[in-house]
């Protein structure tokens, strides 16, 4: 999982101690309408209303007693459905007028739970352990998860061109966009705060915490394995632009396999949680609210994952490649991570050892 076992047993502990066991507003749901309702089963539900109530209590211990349960299944609702219904609405005693302030605090909660179930691999195991992961789904060694960004619609005025143009992306249309790193299971191992969907995305590596870190050397000897929109260097591994040979073709068709976890990750995460498919009026002050409820959703994500809750009742779709945004004039390579990719291709993608790894994935 995302997250390392001894911090899921710990939160799991501290739930334990404060376990919530009177009845609560999502028992009137059966099991069945429950998922159509909020796209997750009554287990994950009931641990995510438990961990937001403890943290409600912090902040606020009358609100974290009285209000939680009913906050956070209009929450849910709205996030399974990009509204929250009327009839869930009457059931919770809420109106639509109380619906802003509480997405917005239920969504600040689940942010601020990121740090214990967003977790990008830090200590030696771990970081071998989601290599090992990658490099028998992919082929691709030492990289520790795959980096794109991720563009959530919103709407933005046209009659205020500037800002307009500023949130209009690659596709066309207006977005902001978050950077994020998966894992080969379509785990959420790093979410970033987001920014509006023009921003080239070699600038978004750069000025985020873990494009620095990576650069820096914090994590050692290991790549994200980024598209074409990035730079090569030697912590960013990107596709061969021109294929010379068979096996720089062989390790494209290895890069396009794992990018295509995070293409299917995106777009499971937007079919459970439609809100995503479009997050309503934009501007940059909004930018903040609008990056609390996708990192909720990157957290409900990783939770859902781990109690192995089925897909929504539509399947969703991949989500589509968005062309990268290139600058006019190309930037340097740096020889020594041109080097490094290639001792990648001939050692992992020549002809013998790209049929050893067939028949081993066949065996």
């Amino acid at each position: 999982m995302a997250f390392a076992l001894p911090v899921w047993l710990a939160v799991q502990k501290e739930l334990l101690e404060q376990i919530h066991v009177d009845p609560t507003c999502f028992d009137q749901f059966d099991d069945g309408a429950l998922f159509l309702v909020f796209h997750l089963t009554r287990p994950c539900i009931a641990f995510i209303t438990d961990a937001v109530r403890i943290r409600l209590k912090k902040i606020d211990p009358k609100k974290g007693e009285l209000c939680a349960d009913e906050m956070v299944m209009v929450a849910l609702n709205y996030y399974a459905h990009g509204v929250a219904s009327p009839d869930l609405l009457l059931r919770a005693g809420q109106s639509q007028a109380d619906c802003p302030e509480i997405l917005s605090t239920v969504s600040e909660v689940l942010a601020g739970m990121s740090d214990a179930f967003i977790s990008f691999p830090l200590f030696h195991n771990a970081k071998h352990s989601v290599a090992s992961r990658i490099e028998k789904f992919c082929g691709i060694p030492n990289a520790l998860g795959v980096l794109a960004p991720a563009h959530f619609r919103i709407r933005a005025s046209p009659y205020e061109k500037e800002r307009f143009r500023s949130f209009l992306n690659t596709l066309g249309f207006t977005s902001v966009s978050s950077q994020l790193i998966c894992d080969s299971d379509g785990n959420i191992l790093s979410v970033e705060k987001c920014c509006v969907g023009s921003m080239y995305e070699e600038d978004m590596w750069y000025s985020s915490i873990k494009g620095k870190e990576m650069e820096e050397e914090v994590h050692g000897p290991f790549w994200v394995i980024g598209g074409k929109g990035y730079n090569l260097s030697k912590h960013v591994l990107t596709p061969v632009a021109e294929p010379a040979n068979e096996k720089e073709i062989r390790f494209n068709e290895a890069h396009t396999k794992i990018q295509k976890v995070m293409r299917n990750t995106l777009g499971s995460m937007k079919w459970r949680f439609r809100c995503l498919m479009q997050l309503g009026f934009a501007n940059d002050e909004s930018l903040d609210k609008k990056n609390n409820i996708i990192k909720a959703c990157c957290v409900l994500h990783n939770l859902a994952k781990k109690f192995s809750v089925p897909p929504p009742p539509v399947a969703g779709k991949i989500e589509p490649l968005h062309p990268s945004k290139l600058r006019t004039v190309p930037a340097e390579i740096i020889p020594e991570a041109l080097k490094a990719r290639q001792e990648i291709i001939d050692v992992k993608f020549s002809s013998s050892f790209s049929s050893q790894d067939t028949s081993n994935q066949n065996t």
